[in-house]
């Protein structure tokens, strides 16, 4: 088996992998802003484009935040996302060259090469995409579930929670223990022949 030529056991790999599933419901136990901090400081070292990364996090934790976050979600995401006990907003930052001479600091001029907004933009959300994979791997290797969702209305969003700043919304996150009948039947994945190509 293909699994046994890695690094990490068997339990880790179905923790992180294999058995790690999308939950729609949650139990009633906590999820803290400390544990959020936790896996943003685990997944923190994720690779992006010039070491640019654009990834914010936005904790909705008082409960006003989570019923405004709710009024703009999609009709089948407002319930499980009312109950789940931590949701976190995830937005690209798409003034992340501003940040360079922090994060890139030994290319002296790198900020310069990002000035057009349509480009810088694009760079921002497809980086911010790949943080987020890795953001749901920290939550699972925190022992929690991830529910991610991109129904909901990013205008909305952007203009409630986001309004003056340069970030943009993509996707909305539960966190959680996974409750009961909290996973959709597992679909079918791609096989390595069909998806690896080897020249």
């Amino acid at each position: 088996m293909s699994r046994a030529l890695l690094a990490i056991d068997d339990s880790t790999q179905r923790l992180l992998f294999v058995d790690a599933r999308t939950a729609n419901t949650f139990t009633e136990d906590p999820v803290t802003v400390e544990q959020i901090f936790a896996i943003y400081e685990l997944v923190k070292w994720a690779p992006t484009l010039t070491n640019i990364q654009p990834l914010r996090i936005v904790a909705v934790v008082s409960p006003k935040s989570r019923e405004l976050l709710v009024s703009h979600m999609a009709e089948g995401n407002k319930e499980k996302t009312a109950t789940a006990p931590m949701t976190v907003i995830l937005a690209a930052d798409t003034n992340f060259h501003d940040t360079l001479p922090t994060v890139f600091p030994h290319a002296v001029g790198a900020r310069e090469k990002f000035l057009d907004d349509a480009a810088r933009i694009r760079v921002a959300h497809d980086q911010a995409w790949m943080q987020a994979g890795y953001f749901i791997v920290g939550v699972r290797a925190a022992g929690l579930a991830a529910g991610p969702m991109a129904g909901f209305d990013k205008a909305g969003v952007d203009a409630a929670f986001l309004a003056g700043t340069s970030l943009e919304s993509f996707v909305v996150i539960n966190i959680g223990h996974p409750g009961e009948n909290a996973w959709k039947e597992r679909l079918p994945r791609l096989a390595a022949e069909v998806v690896i190509t080897v020249v």
